[in-house]
């Protein structure tokens, strides 16, 4: 009786998992199973790209939102919080998105250790290679003025740490970031990586000449003074779209300037605010000293 029953159940068992291999084997062909690399992670060969995506549905048009798992987002919440109300809300940058974004992106996990007692100060603070993370104000006022929503793409021009790139990373749907500096555009895709921003895309190279292949863009942000607009960056940005970059006048004033494109092509410049960058490097300062 007993190897009656032992017969029995090895009958089952095989038939138990003749059937799961089946499930499994049909679950694979319908491409359920499989691994989705992010669409844009075929950006470029030269792409330093900080993440690949979780298994997702092919039809979930979602950006690739970061998870925040990463125990940097839950260090110094409280000096974020204070830096959003006394430095930015105080200074009337009202966007929710944007104050939502500053108060999650740790800043200090993009800045040197040397310095980052200081990351929630009210000053720009020095990051290596002679560059800077800008002041808080003026990373939450220039995302602002771009009027990013979840649909946007992104160009940032100079990389630096990476921290303006996860801010708008917040809240847009993808961010491309050309640093010129080698060093810094490795280091901030690891960090990137690090902090789980899998919808933000690093190339070292030089920013003046954008990065076509992805073009047009909703919004494109740069992060280093040059004394004219890339004349490539004009023609990637889309109609209807946005772009902020500081800067330098003939007599050395630097300011931030505003450029919108109307759904028919018409550019209009403003400019909203004395500033103080570094100086753009590569193709634009070339030219700038062939002039002189």
């Amino acid at each position: 009786m007993l190897r009656e029953w032992k017969a029995l159940y090895l009958v089952w068992l095989g038939v138990i998992l003749s059937l799961s291999l089946i499930a499994i084997l049909t679950h694979e062909k319908s491409g359920v199973s499989c691994i989705l690399a992010h669409p844009s992670e075929t950006a470029s060969e030269d792409a330093i790209q900080p993440g690949r995506a979780e298994p997702n549905d092919p039809n979930d048009k979602r950006p690739l939102r970061p998870l925040h798992k990463h125990p940097a987002f839950k260090e110094r919440i409280d000096e974020r919080r204070r830096m959003v109300a006394n430095q930015i809300q105080a200074r009337e940058v009202k966007d929710p998105n944007v104050l939502k974004a500053m108060r999650i992106v740790p800043r200090h996990a993009f800045i040197p250790s040397d310095v980052q007692r200081q990351a929630y100060y009210d000053y720009p603070l020095p990051i290596g290679k002679g560059q800077t993370i800008s002041q808080p104000y003026i990373v939450a006022f220039m995302t602002e003025a771009l009027r990013l929503d979840p649909n946007c793409t992104v160009l940032e021009i100079g990389t630096g740490s990476g921290y303006q790139a996860a801010v708008c990373a917040e809240i847009a749907r993808e961010v491309y970031t050309i640093e010129i500096v080698p060093a810094l555009a490795k280091s901030a895709a690891e960090q990137l990586k690090k902090l789980g921003y899998k919808n933000v895309f690093v190339r070292a190279g030089d920013g003046y000449f954008g990065w076509p292949e992805k073009a047009p863009f909703n919004a494109i942000i740069g992060t280093a003074a040059a004394g004219r607009i890339p004349p490539p960056l004009l023609e990637q940005l889309k109609p209807g779209g946005r772009m902020i970059l500081p800067l330098t006048g003939p007599s050395g004033y630097e300011y931030l300037e505003l450029v919108t494109k109307d759904e028919n092509g018409r550019v209009k410049r403003t400019k909203v605010m004395p500033v103080r960058f570094v100086p753009m490097t590569g193709r634009i300062q070339k030219q700038r000293d062939d002039i002189r």
